[in-house]
């Protein structure tokens, strides 16, 4: 999945404003404007689209987490510079402070079933033999689970 659509998802599932989405970015680490945010929520057809790179996500996926969390002990972490959906579904994770059983809940909402041992393998280490890759699938999915549950 694209950046700029997991941004669009998160916004429209939460109700973000363009004020709570330039909070969210500060939160981050990253002062942005109000044009900049309407060019990343932008379809990719439009003119004025803005592509949002791995790095500007991160930033924004770290801000995500202090919206919902608060704002940790010590220096901010340092934002990817490189994501994958595995980070980006561990980070929403984080930052919703969801237990295996949430996520289970959030799947059955959209009709998909999946183990808790299944679950477990997308937040291991890439390097142990149980680690398995989060598919576009499984986090558009889950996108939908949060949908129908914040979005009613």
């Amino acid at each position: 999945m694209k950046n700029n659509d997991i941004l669009r998802r998160l916004r429209y599932t939460f109700n973000f404003g363009d004020d709570k989405m330039i909070e969210i970015f500060a939160k981050g680490g990253m002062v942005t404007s109000r044009a900049d945010v309407s060019d990343y929520l932008k379809k990719e057809e439009e003119e004025s689209h803005k592509p949002l790179n791995d790095r500007l996500f991160a930033i924004f996926l770290n801000g995500f987490i202090t919206n919902f969390r608060g704002a940790k002990e010590g220096p901010s972490p340092e934002p990817e510079k490189q994501l994958n959906n595995n980070i980006i579904f561990r980070k929403l994770k984080i930052a919703l402070n969801f237990k295996d059983e949430d996520i289970i809940g959030i799947y059955d909402l959209v009709g998909m079933r999946i183990s808790k041992h299944e679950l477990s393998a997308f937040f291991r280490n890439p390097s142990q033999p149980q680690y398995r890759e989060c598919k576009d699938q499984f986090l558009r999915n889950f996108l939908d689970g949060l949908q129908a549950k914040y979005r009613k």
